[in-house]
C-alpha cells in the first residue's frame, strides 16, 4: 500500500511539473482594466496554477499581428476589437470578461468646446481604426448624429494623446484616452476638460481570448488562466494595499494613484462573467458590428457564433 501511495504521489507531482511547463504569451497594454493579469503573474497565481506566463506590452493596433504570427497565443482587448480581428482573418475566441469601464475611457476637449457636436470640422486625436479609442470616438459621434467623417482624426496612442492635450498642442481640439492617462488630464483642468466618458456612453468592456489552436491543444491551461484571473480579483479584495502596489508598479504609479484610477472601472468576477455571456455579450457584439460596418472598419461580418467560448468560466 505504501508503495502505491508513493507511486500516486510521484504521479501527482509529475502532472504538476508538466502543468508548470505550459507556456503562454499574452499581449496586453498598461490599461488599468488588464492589471489583474499582471497581479496574477507577479503574485505567483499563474505559477501556482501550472502556467508559465509571459506578459507582452503590445499596442492594441498591433496585437492581432503578434497573434497571427504565433508570437503570442492570447490577448486582452475590447469586445468589438475581436470582431475586427476575426473579420480580417485573425481567428480568435474570447474566453472570459476582464472589466467594464465606468468612466475610465473618455474624450478630453479644449475648454472652449461645450459639447460633442462642437467638434464638427475639428481635429481629434485617437488611436488607429480597429482600436478601442477609435471605436469610442465613432460611438460617441454616432450617438450625437455625427460620424468620423465629420472630424479630422490624428492617430495618437492613448498616453501620447493625453500628453498632447496636457502640453496644449495648438492643433488638437480633442483626444480619446483612458486610465491611467485620463487621470493625468483630470489633474490639469487648465489643459482641458473631460466632456464624455463611459459613464455617459457605456460601451467599453474588455475580454480575454486566445487563438483557436491554443484552446484546442491546451484546454486545461485556458481554464487555469481564467481561474487565475478570478483569483487575482479575490486577492485585490483580500489584500488591496499590496495588490494596488503591485499593479501600480507596472504602470509606474504609486499604490495610492493606482487605487484612484481603478475606481473608474469594474473588474468582472466569475458570477459577473456568467451573467455577461448569457446575453449581453451577443447583444453588444451585434450593435458594435453594425457600427464597425457603417464606419468602414470591417467589410463583412465574421462568424458571430464563434466569437466566444464560455466553458472556461464555469
Amino acid at each position: 500500500m505504501k508503495h502505491l501511495v508513493t507511486l500516486a504521489l510521484a504521479s501527482t507531482l509529475s502532472c504538476v511539473a508538466l502543468a508548470q511547463e505550459t507556456k503562454v504569451s499574452i499581449a496586453l497594454s498598461g490599461w488599468t482594466g488588464f492589471a489583474p493579469l499582471t497581479l496574477a503573474k507577479e503574485a505567483g497565481i499563474f505559477k501556482k496554477n501550472g502556467l508559465d506566463v509571459t506578459l507582452r506590452k503590445v499596442p492594441q493596433k498591433d496585437r492581432h499581428l503578434v497573434l497571427a504570427s504565433g508570437d503570442v497565443q492570447c490577448a486582452a482587448t475590447t469586445v468589438e476589437t475581436w470582431i475586427v480581428w476575426n473579420a480580417n482573418g485573425v481567428a480568435t475566441t474570447q474566453i472570459f470578461q476582464l472589466d467594464k469601464s465606468f468612466g475610465a475611457d473618455g474624450m478630453v476637449v479644449k475648454n472652449d468646446i461645450a459639447k460633442i457636436t462642437d467638434l464638427k470640422g475639428k481635429t481629434v486625436a485617437a488611436s488607429a481604426p480597429g482600436t478601442a479609442p477609435y471605436f469610442t470616438l465613432a460611438w460617441m459621434l454616432k450617438k450625437n448624429g455625427m460620424s468620423t467623417k465629420d472630424v479630422k482624426i490624428v492617430n495618437l496612442e492613448p498616453q501620447a494623446a493625453a500628453n498632447a492635450m496636457i502640453a496644449g498642442n495648438a492643433g488638437l481640439d480633442a483626444a480619446l484616452t483612458y486610465e491611467p492617462y485620463l487621470s493625468a488630464v483630470r489633474a490639469k483642468p487648465e489643459a482641458g476638460k473631460i466632456i464624455a466618458t463611459t459613464l455617459d456612453y457605456p460601451m467599453i468592456m474588455d475580454t480575454f481570448g486566445c487563438v483557436p489552436k491554443f484552446l484546442a491543444d491546451n484546454p486545461k491551461a485556458a481554464k487555469a488562466i481564467a481561474d487565475s484571473y478570478f483569483e487575482a480579483i479575490e486577492m485585490i479584495s483580500k489584500e488591496p494595499k499590496r495588490s494596488f502596489e503591485i499593479m501600480g508598479a507596472d504602470v509606474k504609479q504609486s499604490g495610492e494613484a493606482f487605487e484612484a484610477s481603478q475606481k473608474y472601472l469594474r473588474w468582472q468576477d466569475r458570477a459577473a462573467n456568467l451573467k455577461f455571456f448569457s446575453g449581453e455579450h451577443a447583444q453588444f457584439s451585434k450593435e458594435a458590428a453594425d457600427l464597425l460596418l457603417e464606419a468602414g472598419i470591417i467589410k463583412q461580418l465574421p462568424d458571430m457564433s464563434k466569437l466566444a467560448d464560455t466553458r472556461f468560466i464555469r
